[in-house]
């Protein structure tokens, strides 16, 4: 994102947000206000609105943020390697804005590949289905 996009995107944003998307930070374990979420809909980057998440890929996964073995579009994400903490992790961005999401573990349910797609509420927006 361009400077005026990412600025623009700060007056939008809670702090919150802001330190989620752009500096890359995370919310607390279990509080997120879409952790226990249960609602049929779509899941969107909450900066650009793109669509991430289905609910229907959507699990509870224990950890305290919501988790998802599937992406509607691998086209819609981009995964870098993430290094912060001293531990080897794979990034998952906004492909469409940048922001970051939170991050892709090997550790999902196996009968659906075995991904965890482990996302901040902070940085989605949710579509509940009509």
């Amino acid at each position: 994102m361009d400077k005026a996009s990412v600025d623009k995107a700060k007056k939008m944003l809670s702090q919150e947000q802001y330190n989620i998307c752009f500096l890359k930070g995370t919310e607390p374990p279990f509080s997120g206000r879409y952790t226990h979420t249960k609602d049929k809909g779509i899941y969107e980057c909450v900066v650009c609105k793109t669509a991430l998440f289905s609910s229907s890929t959507k699990y509870d996964s224990g950890t305290g943020w919501p988790s998802f073995w599937e992406v509607i579009n691998s086209k819609n994400i981009k995964l870098e390697a993430d290094f912060s903490l001293g531990q080897k992790r794979t990034e998952v961005l906004c492909k469409s804005c940048g922001a970051h999401l939170g991050h892709v573990f090997d550790d999902g349910p196996k009968d659906h590949g075995g991904r965890r797609y482990c996302i901040n509420s902070l940085a989605l927006d949710f579509e509940k289905a009509k």
